[in-house]
Parts: C-alpha cells; sequence; structure tokens
C-alpha cells in the first residue's frame, strides 16, 4: 500500500543530506512516492546513475593510454547539473571532464603509476567541494556519484624519448661524430640505463654507456650502412643486451627509446699514403724515392692511379703502379717541387690526364694526401763523353780528340776543364775544350792523366795548378772524367852526328863526332848497331867508342847505317847476319847517321 504525502520544501543546508538519505530510503521500499504537481513542492533529489566498462590497466611507458567503451546508464538519473570526475584511490579529483568524449581523451600515462578512479556526478543547485584538488567523498549538497571505474597504471621500464639528428656522413677516412643529441627523461623509469648503437636491422654495435661516449663514436670507422642511436632504461636483471645480440630480442623490463638514424654514405676514397718527404740535388744523377706505403683499409672505388703533379696540381705523369713511382728519376724534372698522390675513381672521370690539373678532376674521384719531393738546382757539370785515351810514352805527340760534353742539364755561371793525375792533383787547367784536345800527353812521360769539365758559381778556393781538384771548395762540381793511360814503351833516344863520307884508299876511315840523346831513352838493356843500307846487321858495337873505334875503309865501297837500340828482356834477331828491322821483342831503334864509303 503507497501513501502519499504532500510536503512544504523547507531546505535546512546542514539537514539536506540525511534528508536526502531518508526520503531515497523510504522511496527504496515504497513506503513513499513522490510526485510533482503545479499545486505541490515535490523533492527530487540527485541520482548519478551507473555506469560500466573496464577496469582499465595500462603500462606508465610514455605511450598515450586512453580509455574507451565506458557507457552510462541514466534511466534513474537525475539532477540539474551533471560532470565527469577522475580521482586517486584516495578519493582527490584529478579531473573534472564534463563529457564522456573528454574523459576518453585523457591520457592516463602522463599520471604515472598509480589507480584512477572514474566516476559519473550528478547534482541540483549551489554545492561545495567539487573541484580539482578536494576530495570526492566530501562535496556537500546535493549531489550523488555514480559506481567508479577502475584506472591502474603499472610502472613499468621507460626510456624516455631523445632527439637529435637524423645525422649523414661519407665514408672517407675522416672521422664523423654526432653531436647535439638531446634526452628527455621527464616520464623516463629504471634504475639502470645505456645508449645503444645498433645496425638498421637492431643488431648491437656498441653500448656506450653515456651521451658523451655516443658523441665520441666515430661512425667513419663503421663503413657504409646505417646506424641507429637509441637510450634504454631497464629495471632489475635482463638477458640480451650485449654485442652481437640484436634489441629487438631483449627480454625483461627494459625499454629502448625512439631511434636516431645515422647514415653512412660510401663515397670513393684513395687511402693515405706514407713515406718522405723526398729532397734531391739536380745534378744529373739519377734521384728516385722508395719507401713509399699505401693504407688502403678505408679505400674505395673501382678503379686506381698514382699521380704525380707540380706544386700547383698540374698533372706531370700518371705512374699506374707504385713499382712505376719509385721509377720515376725525378732529377730528370729539373730543378722545382714534385708532388706523388693516390687516387682512386669509379666509372668515367674527366681530367686526369696529363697536362691536366689534378684540382679539377671531376666525376666519382679521390685524392689521398701527397708526398712533397723537392728538387734542389745545385750546380751541375754534365756528362763526357769520349776515350778512354792510351798513348806509348814515345817522344812522339800524342793529342786526344773526339770529346763531346752533354751539359743538358748542366749548371753554373762559370766553367773550366781540368786536367789531373789519377789522384785529382790539377797538372792543368785548359779554358776549353780545344784547349784540351792541343795538349801533348806525351811530354807527361808514363802515367794515368783524367779529364774533367767544372762548373761553378761564385768564388772556389782550391782550383789551381799544384791542388787537388777533390779539394775544391765552394759551389762546384766535377763531371765524370775521361782516362788517359800513357804507357812507357822501349825509346832509344836520339843520336846526332855526321853524316859522314870516306874514301876508300886502304887508310882507316873512322866516325867522331857522334852524341847520345837518351832524355826520353828507356830500356833495361842496348846495344850500338851497324847495318848496311838494307839493315843487315854488320856489327854489334857495345858502347859508343867502340863505335867511333870502327874501320869503315875495311867494309869497302857502299853505305853503313849506325843505329842506337834499348830493349827489354829477351828479344830475337838481334845478331850478325840478320836484319835489324826484324828484330822482334820489346825493342827500339834510334834515327840513323849514315856512313857513305865511296
Amino acid at each position: 500500500m503507497f501513501y502519499e504525502f504532500t510536503f512544504t520544501v523547507i531546505i535546512i543546508i546542514k539537514q539536506k543530506a540525511m534528508f536526502k538519505k531518508l526520503i531515497i530510503g523510504m522511496l527504496a521500499v515504497g513506503l513513499i512516492a513522490v510526485s510533482c504537481n503545479e499545486d505541490d513542492d515535490t523533492i527530487q533529489v540527485a541520482n548519478a546513475g551507473e555506469i560500466s566498462g573496464g577496469p582499465f590497466e595500462f603500462d606508465v611507458d610514455g605511450e598515450p593510454d586512453m580509455v574507451s567503451g565506458i557507457t552510462l546508464d541514466d534511466t534513474n538519473a537525475f539532477g540539474t547539473g551533471s560532470t565527469w570526475i577522475v580521482t586517486d584511490d584516495q578519493g582527490l579529483i584529478l579531473g573534472l571532464p564534463p563529457t564522456l568524449a573528454a574523459v576518453e581523451g585523457v591520457n592516463f600515462d602522463s599520471a604515472g603509476a598509480g589507480t584512477c578512479l572514474i566516476w559519473y556526478a550528478r547534482y541540483n543547485g549551489e554545492i561545495s567541494g567539487l573541484e580539482m584538488g578536494m576530495n570526492a567523498n566530501d562535496v556537500t549538497g546535493d549531489f550523488d556519484l555514480s559506481n567508479s571505474i577502475t584506472v591502474i597504471r603499472n610502472q613499468v621500464a621507460n626510456a624516455g624519448s631523445i632527439e637529435g639528428g637524423p645525422f649523414e656522413f661519407d665514408v672517407d677516412g675522416e672521422a664523423d661524430m654526432v653531436s647535439g643529441i638531446t634526452l628527455d627523461d621527464t616520464n623516463a623509469f629504471g634504475s639502470g640505463s645505456t645508449w645503444v648503437i645498433t645496425d638498421d636491422l637492431g643488431n648491437i654495435l656498441g653500448l656506450p654507456p653515456t651521451l658523451m661516449a655516443v658523441e665520441g663514436v666515430d661512425f667513419d670507422g663503421a663503413g657504409a650502412g646505417t646506424c641507429l642511436i637509441w637510450y634504454a632504461r631497464y629495471e632489475g636483471d635482463i638477458s640480451g643486451l650485449e654485442m652481437g645480440m640484436n634489441a629487438n630480442d631483449v627480454t625483461g623490463d627494459f625499454d629502448l627509446s625512439n631511434a636516431i638514424t645515422v647514415v653512412r654514405n660510401q663515397v670513393v676514397n684513395a687511402g693515405t699514403i706514407s713515406g718522405g718527404p723526398y729532397e734531391f740535388d739536380v745534378d744529373g744523377e739519377p734521384d728516385m724515392v722508395s719507401g713509399i706505403t699505401l693504407d688502403s683499409s678505408n679505400a674505395f672505388g673501382d678503379n686506381g692511379t698514382w699521380i704525380i703533379t707540380d706544386d700547383l696540381g698540374n698533372i706531370l705523369g700518371l705512374p699506374p703502379t707504385l713499382m712505376d713511382v719509385e721509377g720515376v728519376n725525378f732529377d730528370n724534372a729539373g730543378a722545382g717541387t714534385c708532388l706523388i698522390w693516390y687516387a682512386r675513381y669509379n666509372g668515367t672521370v674527366t681530367g686526369l690526364e696529363m697536362g691536366m690539373n689534378a684540382n679539377n678532376v671531376t666525376g666519382d674521384f679521390d685524392l689521398s694526401n701527397s708526398i712533397t719531393v723537392v728538387r734542389n738546382q745545385v750546380v751541375n757539370a754534365g756528362t763526357l763523353s769520349g776515350g778512354p785515351y792510351e798513348f806509348d810514352v814515345d817522344g812522339e805527340t800524342d793529342n786526344v780528340s773526339g770529346i763531346t760534353l752533354d751539359d743538358t742539364n748542366a749548371f753554373g755561371d762559370n766553367s773550366t776543364w781540368i786536367i789531373t793525375d789519377d789522384q785529382g792533383n790539377i797538372l792543368g787547367l785548359p779554358p776549353t775544350l780545344m784547349a784540351v784536345e792541343g795538349v801533348d800527353f806525351d811530354a807527361a812521360g808514363p802515367g794515368v792523366c783524367l779529364i774533367w769539365y767544372a762548373r761553378y758559381n761564385g768564388t772556389v778556393t782550391g782550383l789551381e795548378m799544384g791542388m787537388n781538384a777533390n779539394n775544391v771548395m765552394g759551389d762546384f762540381d766535377l763531371s765524370n772524367s775521361i782516362t788517359v793511360t800513357r804507357n812507357q814503351v822501349v825509346n832509344a833516344g836520339t843520336i846526332s852526328g855526321g853524316p859522314y863520307t870516306f874514301t876508300v884508299d886502304g887508310m882507316p876511315d873512322t866516325v867522331s863526332g857522334i852524341t847520345l840523346d837518351d832524355t826520353n831513352a828507356f830500356g833495361d838493356n842496348s846495344t850500338w848497331i851497324i847495318t848496311d843500307d838494307q839493315g843487315n846487321i854488320l856489327g854489334l858495337p857495345g858502347t859508343l867508342a867502340a863505335v867511333e873505334g870502327v874501320d869503315f875503309d875495311a867494309a869497302g865501297v857502299g853505305v853503313c847505317l849506325i843505329w842506337y837500340a834499348r830493349y827489354n828482356g829477351t828479344v830475337t834477331g838481334l845478331e850478325m847476319g840478320m836484319n835489324a828491322n826484324d828484330v822482334m821483342g820489346d825493342f827500339d831503334l834510334s834515327n840513323s847517321i849514315t856512313v857513305t864509303r865511296n
């Protein structure tokens, strides 16, 4: 049975909550029914209805976490005002989203770890305490909360976010480091942390412990490819976080940040050459480099060549191999500076040819560092050709001829010819080649002479007769030498006297006044010889006195010849009845003196 009551509404704020409970209780058991009519003021209290959905559980990991699928059953709901309320698990009001759409737009990840409760509220008139920072259990007034939906936020490892890059480098042997990376660890969580560098498949290449260590990594050393830089946080024991493993396979409470890309482009790289620097004198002597090495560890390019340029980059030569480089005679290039380079290139390049400049080569081309070759211009006497010469010291004039001077590379303001003995002692300084070819080497006696050509600058000392050419001081150079050998041979010397004419009349006829000039005479043994006019030996007087004791009248009518002879060792044919012209061995006849017998 229902009882209908009509109340006159008298609202006393302090008693309203109790009154509300009383009325709701009576309505619930059917003791009263509340109705409204134009004549009566009937009490209708706030009712929030019921909400469904959830419960929800999220990981606090930096990724947005929103609820969805919440529904409101407001069949019995009443209240002129409404709102949704988000509280913590103690009722503390964290947010007052006005609509369900606003509730489903809340990012619970931002709240950190903990538990939230979602409520729906209806109310009438003025209420107090329904604001951020207050507790929903303490709201006063005609106010009602629905049931709550739980949102659990589990704290898991969170690496945060990194910013910087992306980076792009050329793999060219030059160190490439990243910089400007920043870490936003506002929401980061995990007692352990590290930076991780992987390839583009996630394979772990390095685990630098700090950002400073990351920025100290030389990505050029990794060669061509793509690297990814990550930041990681973790809690407790994890497995797989080591070099050679894959970062995607790490197990445990572990989180990776976003990645920053490092692209390493492979470009042509000539590598590095070592050796030198070299310094030579341009003196006509071959000058070759040696000991050059090529470090091609990071070199890249389908084709390679060595290049020699001047100091402005003009290409002087393109030796294909290092062996060819070390075979180049830099003396031939004259004074100046050369640079040796190694080059690598792909496909077709332009300008890589003699006479062009290596700095202007276009295409996929790279030059190594260069090695310097300095060629100093010094005095250079050039090169002599001719001879060697060999003469007999026999009293006959001996002159050289056919000497030539190649002064293509000769250098020096002044010049002279020099004749020395075989010890370098200066015997003569003929000013011209004509003067050299006018020297009588027979007059020097037996021995060895050397002919030189000399060039010099400024004042030199020691370039004078009686000094030694090896001791000349100053900017001075001697050419190669030409040898003149003067062999000492048997020489009978020269006799004087006569000619003599006698009458064969039975009276003794003897010669007198004969003299011997043996200044240049040479030979261990000697004799005088008397022959007929055909050279047949008629007598071998041992001394000049013996010659002057011969009675030519006894020889009868005819012509005799008187000779002086010198010889070494054993000779054959030097005897009576033989012919003096046929004597064999180291033997020499002087001139003859004629004795005519009428």
